[in-house]
């Protein structure tokens, strides 16, 4: 196991590159080893998915296993010491169900909509 982690987000998204952004920084600031994959840098089959299925939702590579969603979430935010608490508290017992529920059926679903709209405008995000 090599502990290597990867995210994979849609870049064109301006909330999400601006999340992912935050992340990025953060794990500069405190040295930490995290890949990033914005959508559109392409090079997504490796990791198994589509750009479609990329933006959906969320993803992270874990030790060639792919994980998606508040629990993708929470393997980046417990490697950045400022976060750990959150990705404690997005896996309580009576937490998860709720958050992974707001995400799944309410954020990644607007999300991705919006993401749609925009490439039916032909408005993108640059990458940054």
């Amino acid at each position: 196991m090599t502990d290597e982690l990867t995210v994979i987000y849609n870049d064109t998204c301006p909330i999400c590159a601006r999340e992912v952004a935050g992340y990025r920084r953060l794990t500069r600031t405190h040295g930490l080893d995290i890949a990033f994959r914005g959508l559109s840098g392409g090079d997504l089959a490796r990791f198994g998915l589509t750009r479609r299925d990329a933006a959906r939702r969320f993803h992270v590579m874990k030790d060639d296993v792919l994980v998606s969603g508040i629990p993708a979430f929470a393997l980046v935010w417990e490697r950045i010491p400022r976060l750990r608490w959150l990705a404690r508290t997005v896996r309580l017992p009576v937490v998860a169900p709720v958050a992974a529920a707001l995400y799944d059926h309410v954020a990644a679903p607007a999300l991705f909509a919006l993401h749609r709209r925009r490439e039916r405008l032909g408005k993108a995000v640059p990458r940054g």
